[in-house]
């Protein structure tokens, strides 16, 4: 991992001292190791681990062969890393020093996401023997436990969600979703209408991921844009809808924070038209408790656990996602689900309308037990004070924000947002020439980051920040007191912006390597081959 180079000892010295001046902000330097792959590290014959002799059971079952049979054994060793159990630990040290998280830093720029904190006595529970321990293949017999739990999850999601069935398959919040597109094709395919209603209907400030799952499916995508008040434009719905209508997907609120009043209508006028509707809530955060689904009138839902319900993002994964129906839809959830006859918890499998697996096994185990260990350590009352909480910290930080030169809040002018807010950075450009990805890598800088927002930008310089209820209020003028010293760098010092970061270990991405698929390389084989060897 390679950094900008250093700044020299009198520059450090100057921005130290001009940092020490203003107490909102705090001295930070990140180590950089510039750290090789672990493949790259080690040397033939090192070891971390003694591998452990056959079970004499494994053997048994081999017919007394002392290994296996050539026909299931690889033909060369896999190409693993060979080093030492001191190495990998100073490797993987080393690179959590560099590293930015929810666990570090004021983690409230990673909008749409809700950074929020994991309660760590949720890690002791997925740590335990009883749920580490377990595989996907045991007979339900022995894993009664879990099953409960998962039931359990379920119908508290159900209840959050006023929906009649929920699966906890999806292994995120995209694969939830196309989990729901996947129902509402088979919905209609067993109505004779899946060649007819080939249509879906979305928002632009929906997530991306409502349009990419309807495209995957076959769906001819509508996008519909926003009002001048920022919100989804009614007329501009009626105007789509029709006799090819398959279904709206629809977040709410949206990336914006705006929440569509006029969301019972938009349902109205679809369901008028034979189409169905899923309500994205991957930004349910800031209405927990408080509106659901099924007041709503929508068909369908879901909820991204890692974001709403507080498990790990774990730098993009695992996840956990949910999906919830009515009881015209349940048939077709994803298979097995998990019942309970009144002694025993099993898993139906004979569902002869389920669109199958969207993911192996039962989800990610880990996550949906930390899930429900969050919803019923918050209690009903408790979820709902998330929601307050996290509205009213967002409000509170857009107070701060809209007070800092350079930047505006588009749409719905002097209205509170929901949990966050898309924020533009264009008067700070046109004043400066310098960009929102540049003011984002500079606040690296002081210990923490923003994310712009989803491609095409929609919203001009986008700066897109929620907060959630994790935060304090110290830390929030934290993070506007950086906000500001790095807007005012790029009306009087742009160049230490431009040429940012200094004191990170973060670095500037070639977009050439992005843009061109002969050169992405999603695995360490693929890597030596096209880039190593290919050099």
């Amino acid at each position: 991992m390679s950094a900008h180079p250093a700044a020299g000892p009198a520059a450090v010295s100057a921005e130290d001292a001009r940092i020490a001046a203003k107490p909102a902000l705090r001295r930070f330097h990140q180590a950089s190791w510039d750290e090789k792959l672990i493949f790259e590290l080690g040397s033939p014959g090192e070891r971390g681990v003694l591998v452990p002799a056959v079970d004499p059971a494994i053997t048994e079952a081999l017919g007394g062969l002392a290994e296996a049979p050539a026909a299931l054994r690889r033909r060369t060793p896999p190409a693993l890393p060979e080093i030492g159990q001191q190495q990998v630990l100073r490797h993987y040290l080393r690179l959590s020093q560099e590293t930015l998280g929810a666990d570090l830093n004021v983690d409230v720029g990673q909008g749409t996401c809700t950074m929020k904190y994991s309660p760590k006595v949720n890690d002791r529970f997925v740590s335990d023997e009883r749920v580490a321990g377990l595989h996907p293949l045991q007979d339900t017999s022995t894993v009664q436990g879990v099953l409960a739990v998962l039931h359990r999850l379920e119908g508290l999601l159900r209840e959050v969600s006023g929906m009649d069935r929920v699966s906890l398959q999806p292994g995120a919040g995209s694969a939830a979703i196309y989990a729901n597109v996947a129902m509402i094709r088979a919905y209609f395919a067993d109505r004779g209408e899946a060649d007819r209603r080939d249509e879906i209907i979305t928002t632009i400030f929906s997530h991306p991921s409502n349009a990419a799952c309807a495209k995957t499916a076959g769906f001819k995508v509508i996008t519909l844009h926003p009002d001048a008040d920022g919100y989804p434009d009614i007329e501009a719905l009626r105007a789509a809808v029709g006799p090819r209508t398959a279904a709206l997907l629809i977040t709410n609120p949206e990336d914006t924070g705006i929440y569509n009043p006029r969301i019972a209508d938009f349902v109205r006028i679809v369901h008028e038209a034979g189409g169905l509707c899923a309500y994205d809530q991957a930004n349910a955060n800031g209405i927990l408790g408080i509106t659901r689904a099924r007041e709503a009138g929508f068909d369908l839902c879901h909820f991204n656990l890692h974001k709403t319900f507080s498990t790990p993002h774990a730098c993009g994964g695992p996840a956990a996602g949910a999906c919830g129906v009515t009881e015209a839809l349940g048939p077709y959830l994803p298979r097995p689900t998990v019942e309970f006859d009144g002694e025993r918890y099993w898993l139906d499998d004979d569902r002869p309308h389920s669109v199958g697996k969207i993911r192996p096994y039962h989800g990610v185990v880990p996550n949906l037990v930390r899930a429900y260990a969050w919803i019923m350590s918050m209690g009903a009352e408790g979820l709902r004070e998330v929601a307050e909480t996290a509205v009213l910290n967002n409000n509170y930080l857009l107070h701060l924000v809209q007070q800092i030169r350079g930047v505006s809040v588009p749409y719905a002018a002097g209205r509170p947002r929901v949990e966050q807010v898309r924020y533009s950075w264009q008067r700070l450009h046109e004043d400066t020439g310098i960009h929102s990805e540049q003011l984002g890598v500079r606040a690296a800088d002081f210990g923490t980051h923003y994310w712009t927002s989803h491609h095409p930008y929609v919203v001009p310089e986008p700066m897109t920040l929620e907060p959630t209820e994790s935060y304090s209020r110290a830390d929030l003028d934290e993070y506007a007191a950086i906000l500001s010293e790095v807007a005012r760098e790029a009306y009087e010092d742009p160049e230490t912006v431009r040429t940012a970061p200094h004191r990170s270990t973060i670095h500037r991405v070639r977009p050439q390597a992005l843009d061109d698929p002969a050169r992405w390389s999603p695995s360490w084989r693929t890597y030596r081959r096209k880039v190593v060897e290919g050099a």
